[in-house]
């Protein structure tokens, strides 16, 4: 793991984060609309970006793909979009913000935990310091929300966590699928993704917008057409080709740590929405957040170390 190419992978990390954090406003900025209409519109949006992005590419890519990637990206744009963002918006409408944010937050754990097995990966103990900053500071970002409006209800809280499960599958297929695909590039598959998912969400947009018997304004459509297609073009189109370099530039220990940046951003927007500066304890806690980041990539750099002269030491014996 070369010094350019982690540090590319950290920036492409930190602005997909950037990107993903505005989805958690979404659900407010279109509160009248529910979760499954807001996903289908959404990712319809986000399938004609992507196939008038990759049309001059079509016959190349559709001939270096086979049966099996196509079936992967089948799965991945279920899991890693539709299930997922009809959880989160659901979680996020039943729940509130801070509970999703904060079981959302435990992502990077989650899928740190999933690489420390792989080989090469640091171990768990030398991701413990990185790991204990990360969760300290979801803990902290948490705390005062969870104080003053509870879980809200166990619906939100469920869906929060069926979110959880579907992401970290998603981020963990789709970093083995990227390392295979030496041949397809990291926007490409992104593209292709958002082509699969508008497909599917065809389907899904039947029971979303079939005899929908909520009464919305010309403005009201307006709005929610503008939102979903924004949400299309930041947060699926860019989002999602800066994760997949990250996802190609990293290995899945440091990627993990990657979606802390999501909960940094969603919570920055937050306090821009409400017109506030972060209280004490919410700055600490994105501190301990950019600390175990910092940590996670200084325990990647000892390991490259330790392999770097292991190697050497084979070679020269």
């Amino acid at each position: 793991m070369t010094t350019n190419k982690t540090l590319l992978g950290i920036a492409a990390g930190i602005v997909a984060g950037a990107f993903w954090g505005l989805v958690f406003l979404a659900p407010r900025l279109a509160a009248d609309f529910p979760p499954l209409q807001l996903s289908a519109g959404r990712y319809l949006a986000y399938g004609l970006v992507a196939a008038v992005l990759v049309a001059p590419s079509w016959r190349r890519l559709k001939g270096a793909l086979g049966w099996r990637e196509w079936r992967a990206l089948a799965w991945l744009s279920v899991i890693g979009n539709i299930l997922y963002y009809v959880l989160l918006a659901r979680a996020v409408q039943t729940g509130g913000v801070a509970m999703t944010a904060f079981v959302i937050g435990l992502l990077p754990l989650a899928v740190t935990l999933v690489g420390s097995r792989e080989h090469h990966s640091p171990t768990l103990r030398e991701l413990l310091p990185s790991l204990a900053c990360s969760m300290a500071g979801l803990v902290c970002i948490s705390w005062q929300s969870l104080a003053t409006s509870g879980w809200s209800s166990l619906t939100g809280l469920l869906c929060a966590g069926g979110a959880l499960v579907s992401w970290t599958t998603y981020a963990v297929s789709n970093s083995r699928w990227l390392a295979r695909l030496a041949h397809v590039s990291a926007q490409d598959w992104s593209l292709l993704t958002g082509v699969v998912t508008g497909l599917e969400a065809i389907v899904l947009a039947v029971p979303a917008f079939y005899g929908d018997t909520l009464v919305h304004t010309n403005s009201d459509w307006l709005r929610f057409a503008g939102l979903v297609g924004a949400m299309a073009l930041f947060c699926s189109v860019l989002g999602n080709g800066l994760w997949n370099v990250a996802s190609r530039a990293l290995p899945l220990t440091l990627t993990g740590q990657m979606i802390v940046f999501e909960t940094i951003f969603a919570s920055l927007y937050g306090y821009l929405w409400e017109g506030r500066w972060p209280t004490p304890l919410e700055a600490v806690a994105l501190a301990l957040l950019v600390a175990g980041v910092v940590l996670c990539t200084r325990a990647h750099r000892e390991e490259t170390r330790v392999t770097t002269a292991l190697e050497a030491d084979m070679r020269t014996g």
